[in-house]
């Protein structure tokens, strides 16, 4: 059987890399968690691409996504943000990393990490699918209808089911790299 990267992943280094390195990849790590929680909001009717081209400044603008510094941002460091940084500058989005991170340390005083609440949903286990095709791959679920509604009433903005969904592939809690691409967790060395 000949192994091929994910279609989604054939054309772009920087998506290649992303694919090769991260996506589905269990991470616990609460910066990692945050980031990419804000950064999957963030594309939000654009494309992945964008905003893995755009990640520098975004780790730039943000404080490299520490939670606590987030929370801390005053309105006006977030309109500077707005009117300088080289990231998708909707206001809603960009004021949407304070409230995440408000929220997220929330999390964190309640369940110990947001790595315990978050992973807590798979019994700490990632789950591994087993596309034969990119479309057979949903865009969303139950789990990640579950886990945005629970998101939402937390405080979380930017958290539907689809950018959920995103988000559990983007920390590796789910593995949806095709059955014959070599990032597929049964294909790993």
């Amino acid at each position: 059987m000949q192994h091929e990267r994910c279609g989604w992943a054939m054309n772009d280094s920087v998506e290649q890399v992303y694919h090769d390195n991260e996506w589905g990849v269990p991470s616990r790590d609460e910066q990692y968690l945050f980031e990419m929680l804000n950064l999957e909001g963030a594309q939000a009717g654009l494309s992945w691409r964008l905003i893995l081209n755009k990640r520098a400044a975004y780790k730039e603008a943000f404080h490299q996504f520490d939670p606590d510094k987030c929370a801390m941002m005053t309105d006006e460091e977030l309109e500077q943000i707005r009117e300088t940084a080289e990231i998708v500058r909707n206001k809603l989005k960009i004021g949407g990393v304070r409230k995440n991170a408000i929220a997220f340390l929330k999390v964190q005083a309640e369940f110990g990490s947001f790595a315990n609440y978050i992973w807590g949903y798979s019994d700490g286990v990632p789950i591994i699918n087993h596309w034969t095709d990119m479309s057979q791959m949903p865009a969303k679920n139950e789990l990640s209808e579950r886990i945005s509604k629970d998101l939402k009433k937390r405080g979380f903005i930017f958290v539907g089911p689809v950018i959920i969904y995103s988000y559990l592939q983007a920390i590796g809690m789910i593995d949806d790299h095709v059955v014959t691409c070599p990032y597929h967790t049964e294909n790993r060395c």
